[in-house]
């Protein structure tokens, strides 16, 4: 764990340097939720950690081989596109098809392995969802890598074994560039950082539930607040007819950290996950059915949550205009 975190942070500041270098640099404007220009492209490092740990586990347990490799590709791939977008902004259906085919090349190594074609379903699914969703809600400082953190912590107290280690090693990745992007940013995750955590989560997450058919359900308390606030926002600028694909600051985090600044709510977040995550681990061997009433309710609350952040903001607008 040592190794990837120390992997992670000098290479979030080997990515800073080149940022600055080339100009990477995320600018202050209606779409962003920064006041000051900040170099993009940190979360390679946490890619590269990850990718280490990949090639280290599959040597030590050669009958995980296939599935690591699956995992691995699918992870560059997103990684790849990623970076290519922070370099110049690539079509939002050119990085969506190479999302898809890199989910594709997980769910087969999910079924050579599993034989089960509905984890190979929820391994597609989840990685396009994933990968998107932590791109959606890298947005404040220290957010996505945070909550990665603390799913990745939940993973491994699940996992176990290889898959265990590899979930701890995203772990101490994002403990390694943590640092230099909060709770004042010196560098952002950019688009292969966040992308890449969302895959690797998803990947995770697929192989919990080969081994523990529960697992997915209870893994969907530690995921609520980011799938919360991308989904129902996401839902409110489909019906509202905006250009949804584009970047934007309508998410209920983005409102909150206007309000009260981007430490606050990162904190809040963090306690909410951890909490669920607590939860999670407390009750992880009780019956199913208490696993979807957990859901259920945590689910409620955060959407509760969601809709009163989002009346918030529209009160607010409504005096100002006033």
């Amino acid at each position: 764990m040592l190794l990837h975190f120390l992997v992670a942070a000098a290479g979030t500041l080997l990515a800073r340097r080149y940022a600055l270098e080339r100009d990477l640099l995320d600018h202050p404007g209606d779409r962003r939720s920064h006041d000051v220009a900040t170099p993009r492209g940190g979360g390679i490092a946490i890619v590269v950690a990850v990718l280490v740990a990949v090639v280290a586990l599959a040597m030590r347990d050669p009958s995980q081989r296939w599935l690591l490799g699956g995992f691995g590709a699918g992870l560059l791939m997103v990684a790849t596109v990623g970076m290519l977008d922070d370099h110049r902004p690539l079509p939002a259906s050119l990085r969506l098809a190479v999302h898809a085919v890199a989910g594709l090349v997980l769910a087969v190594s999910v079924q050579m392995a599993s034989g089960n074609p509905w984890l190979a379903v929820l391994a597609l699914v989840s990685a396009i969802a994933l990968t998107n969703v932590w791109n959606f809600m890298d947005g404040i400082n220290g957010l996505a890598a945070s909550q990665a953190l603390l799913v990745a912590l939940a993973l491994a107290c699940v996992l176990g074994g290889t898959w265990g280690l590899l979930a701890g090693a995203l772990a101490a990745a994002c403990a390694g560039f943590l640092p230099f992007n909060f709770p004042r940013a010196r560098i952002f995750l950019g688009d292969g950082g966040s992308g890449g955590i969302g895959f690797c989560l998803a990947g995770l997450g697929t192989v919990a539930a080969m081994a523990d058919d529960a697992a997915a359900l209870w893994l969907l308390l530690p995921l609520s607040a980011f799938l919360v606030d991308a989904s129902l926002t996401l839902l409110l600028r489909m019906v509202q007819r905006e250009r949804w694909w584009e970047a934007h600051t309508r998410h209920a985090y983005q409102a909150w950290a206007r309000a009260t600044g981007h430490t606050r709510v990162t904190l809040a977040y963090a306690s909410w996950t951890a909490t669920t995550v607590a939860v999670m681990i407390v009750l992880r061997a009780t019956p199913v059915s208490l696993a979807l009433v957990a859901c259920v309710v945590t689910y409620l609350v955060a959407s509760v949550a969601w809709w009163r952040l989002e009346r918030m903001e529209s009160h607010v607008k409504t005096i100002g205009d006033k």
